[in-house]
Order: C-alpha cells, then sequence, then structure tokens
C-alpha cells in the first residue's frame, strides 16, 4: 500500500497524488489518501514519519508558514518541532507518501519516484 499525506489545496500534493494514483493503479496497488489537516497525524505517527524520512526533523516544517514565526519554531529542538507539528498540522510539509516503510517529501512531485526503486 502506498500512504500519501495530502493537502488537496496544494497543486504539489495534487500532482503527487495524480501520480500515486497512476502507479497504483497500472500496478494494481492500494493507495490511501490522508488529507492531514483534516485528520492530523499524532506524536507517535510523526516520530514514525520522521524515521522514515530520515535527516533532520526541521525538514518536515514548513518554515514559511505564520504559525512558524508565531511558535518561535526556528530555534527550537526535534521534540519541540514534533510536537508543533502534531498540534499545528498545517506546519506539516507537504506532500509525504510511504510505500514500504520509507518516506519521501514529495516536493517536486517526481521524487515520488524515489519511493519506487526499494
Amino acid at each position: 500500500m502506498i500512504t500519501i499525506y495530502h493537502n488537496p489545496r496544494c497543486s504539489k500534493s495534487r500532482e503527487t497524488l495524480a501520480l500515486a494514483e497512476q502507479y497504483c493503479n497500472e500496478h494494481k496497488i492500494e493507495l490511501e489518501v490522508i488529507d492531514y489537516q483534516k485528520t492530523p497525524l499524532t506524536l507517535a505517527q510523526l516520530k514514525i514519519l520522521h524515521g522514515q524520512l530520515g535527516g533532520p526533523v526541521s525538514a518536515m516544517v514548513r518554515d514559511n508558514e505564520a504559525e512558524y514565526a508565531e511558535l518561535n519554531l526556528a530555534q527550537a529542538d526535534d521534540a519541540a518541532l514534533l510536537q508543533a507539528l502534531a498540534a499545528h498540522p498545517k506546519l506539516l510539509q507537504r506532500p509525504v507518501v510511504t510505500y514500504r516503510e520509507r518516506s519521501v517529501i514529495a516536493r517536486p512531485p517526481q521524487l515520488f519516484n524515489e519511493l519506487l526503486d526499494t
């Protein structure tokens, strides 16, 4: 199963969803689409996602959102960033795609293809 954490208002997320739908249809793979703003990820889910993404937690955060500045997250540690993501799902970088226990932030959408090489 491929899971996409999706924001339907984001053009990159919509492009990635189209790629994922095409791939899943061609390969008969189930696709789970989660609108993470309507169904926010828990802290535990975010920790798992971080482990699958690799890299710093800060890469998961949209630092151009007003909430980022309002919450003074520029100097926040990983634990504080994960807490902020759980409390403010708008801050999650998007879209995130998970397949075979690996994840990628598909910006640009073609990064989705990196997951398929596993």
